[in-house]
This record gives structure tokens, C-alpha cells and sequence, in this order.
């Protein structure tokens, strides 16, 4: 009886350490050894930028949606970025001042303006998200690392699928 019982025990352990190494191994994802790195170097550099009354943007242009991105605060990472709609009524996005819709899809944007503290519908996504006011902006970068998943897992854009910054 005794016997019976550790060989019970013996398998559930067993079994637990099995089912968390599953978890584990399902969770993490492979990516390019060059992708990794330069991720981590922008975790680095993320962490480096200076406080100030500007925001950092990234254009995520989908056809078929009107809102403009995410913005997030300097030194905080992607992952708590807000998707945004633009108030341009003060100064137009970079695409929409050179009539080319989209252009600058990915590109990766100092801004400068505020949440007006609005919501706004945008009803291709059936979602409401917060307005940033843009009152100037400035270029960092046409190639920035990649902060979705797709962008490095090699799943393609799905133009109908929105993503959230990792």
C-alpha cells in the first residue's frame, strides 16, 4: 500500500513537471538570433530616454482602419503603448501632409502633443480609442525593430488582424 502510494505520488510529480515544461515550451517562440539582439538593444535604449513633453509613436497603417498607431511614454516599453486615433487639427500626420496614405507604416516617430483625454469610435474595428492631439513630430527611424509578433515569427500580416506591441 505504501508502495502503491509513492508510485502515485512519483507519476503525479512526474506528471506536473512534464505539464509545466509543455507550458513553458508552448509560450516561448523562436526568433532570428539577429532579431533577438536587436530587440534587446531597444529594450536598452527604451530605458535610456530622457524624460519629457513628448511621446513615442510607431504608424500602424491598416487599409482599412482609421487609426493612426500606438504612442507610448518615453521609457516605457511598447507593450504598454495605447493604440491611438489623431486629432490633426493642429498639425497633419506625415502621410496625410505629403498625400500618401500609409507610407509610413512602421516608421517610428517622435510626438509631440497630448491625449485629449476623448475617445474616439472607429468603426472598421468596432473599438473606441484614446485621441492624441499632434502638434509636431519628428522622424527616428524608417526601420525600427520589430515590436510584433508577425514581424519576426514570419505569420505575415493579416491586414485584418489588429496587434498589440510586445
Amino acid at each position: 500500500m505504501i508502495a502503491s502510494n509513492r508510485l502515485m505520488k512519483f507519476r503525479a510529480r512526474k506528471s506536473l513537471s512534464l505539464l509545466v515544461s509543455l507550458i513553458f515550451l508552448a509560450g516561448c517562440e523562436t526568433m532570428p538570433e539577429g532579431i533577438h539582439q536587436a530587440r534587446l538593444a531597444m529594450f536598452q535604449r527604451i530605458q535610456t530616454e530622457p524624460p519629457g513633453d513628448y511621446f513615442i509613436g510607431r504608424r500602424y497603417y491598416k487599409p482599412d482602419y482609421k487609426f493612426w498607431g500606438y504612442v507610448r511614454r518615453p521609457g516605457q516599453p511598447w507593450s504598454s503603448a495605447q493604440l491611438v486615433m489623431l486629432n490633426e487639427n493642429q498639425k497633419l500626420a506625415p502621410d496625410r501632409e505629403q498625400i500618401n496614405f500609409g507610407f509610413d507604416n512602421g516608421y517610428e516617430y517622435k510626438l509631440y502633443g497630448s491625449f485629449s483625454g476623448d475617445k474616439v469610435y472607429e468603426p472598421a474595428s468596432n473599438g473606441v480609442y484614446p485621441e492624441f492631439v499632434l502638434k509636431g513630430y519628428e522622424l527616428i527611424s524608417t526601420n525600427p525593430v520589430p515590436i510584433f509578433k508577425s514581424q519576426y515569427s514570419g505569420a505575415g500580416d493579416n491586414r485584418y488582424q489588429i496587434e498589440k506591441p510586445e
